[in-house]
């Protein structure tokens, strides 16, 4: 059995009892153990000391990048590396300005407020935003007509963190205001990626194999969240089936999950296949091949093509959408399989 029975690690043993905890747990909480980004680690780090060392809040800073990179983690280290609390939202939870209000006139000097996603910030809030950014004030209109009129209020210091995977529909007014830095993340190497499922079977107490490990990691889409995912449910497989997890297990595991040997899911490989047997390989327009799925526009857009063009299985044409050779000798590959 690939789960040993007696865990010392406490943490861990909470961890395997109730899966509500496994991805905070999984979480890095220190430098050491986020791997990975370094040059963003190193930009961080300089930051925050030179901050601490005048006694000031850091700036405010913009983490973009694909989902499952590791932006709320990065957020989490630095509240925990400067000892202050973190208070997380999202852009679509701020309906209000009085929202906004509430959330900032509630934090305390040095405090940091977290918002996800912030391109979905309602730019009537957003304008509200700027003056709490720059000036630590908060202004706010009270009344209509001729008796309405502006308080201000003080604000405690505080740094704002944002995270956003669309980077190009934060407006540039607000993307402007991170002086501390707009800091894209990068997908990861295959070592860091082993080094990161590693980590994560010593914390679950799960016995992997050297091979296994790079199995997980072929097949992760060089993301951190969904390795650590593709763990998980290989583990699962290895309890149920009653096997050790070798390379030959974790492979059996994700076949069943319809994850292909370079991470393609079952839709993503739906994508390919289109182009290739309705289209004879593109190039085909984005609405044509949206129809053709029955899926938005936005979601092949802005969920399968970053991976399947990185992967260098899909070009983009003033024409439309294009199957590679690359990709060609991948779909019959997979096929033969």
């Amino acid at each position: 059995m690939s789960i040993a029975k007696n865990n010392p690690n406490k943490e861990a043993d909470l961890v395997i009892k109730n899966d509500a905890f496994l991805d905070k747990a999984l979480r890095p909480d220190t430098w050491a153990n986020y791997i990975g980004q370094t040059s963003i680690k190193n930009n961080i780090k300089i930051l925050l000391t030179a901050a601490t060392g005048r006694n000031q809040s850091p700036e405010h800073i913009l983490f973009h990048g694909p989902p499952g990179l590791g932006k709320t983690t990065l957020a989490h280290l630095i509240a925990k590396e400067l000892d202050v609390q973190i208070k997380s939202t999202s852009g679509p939870a701020i309906e209000k300005v009085a929202d906004l209000a509430s959330i900032l006139t509630n934090l305390e000097a040095g405090d940091i407020l977290f918002i996800d996603e912030i391109h979905r910030l309602n730019k009537m809030i957003e304008e509200v935003l700027y003056p709490a950014m720059e000036q630590g004030s908060l202004n706010i209109i009270i009344g209509k007509g001729p008796g309405a009129r502006v308080v201000q209020l003080d604000l405690p210091p505080f740094t704002l963190i944002a995270a956003t995977t669309r980077v190009a529909l934060v407006s540039a007014p607000l993307r402007s205001r991170f002086s501390g830095g707009v800091h894209r993340l990068e997908f990861y190497h295959p070592e860091e990626i082993e080094e990161i499922i590693n980590r994560s079977a010593k914390i679950l107490n799960i016995n992997l194999e050297p091979s296994a490990t790079k199995e997980i990691s072929s097949r992760s889409r060089k993301t951190p969240r969904t390795a650590n995912h593709l763990l998980k449910r290989a583990r699962d497989y290895a309890e149920v089936t009653k096997k050790n997890l070798s390379r030959q297990t974790v492979s059996e595991a994700l076949d069943m999950l319809g994850i292909d040997s370079f991470g393609l899911s079952q839709a993503d490989r739906d994508v390919l296949t289109t182009i290739k047997e309705k289209f004879a390989g593109g190039p085909v327009g984005l609405s044509t091949l949206a129809t053709s799925l029955s899926e938005e526009s936005a979601t092949i857009e802005e969920v399968y093509e970053p991976y399947l063009i990185q992967c260098g299985f899909l070009e983009r044409t003033p024409r439309g959408r294009k199957l590679t050779k690359k990709g060609l000798k991948h779909l019959e590959t997979e096929n033969l399989a």
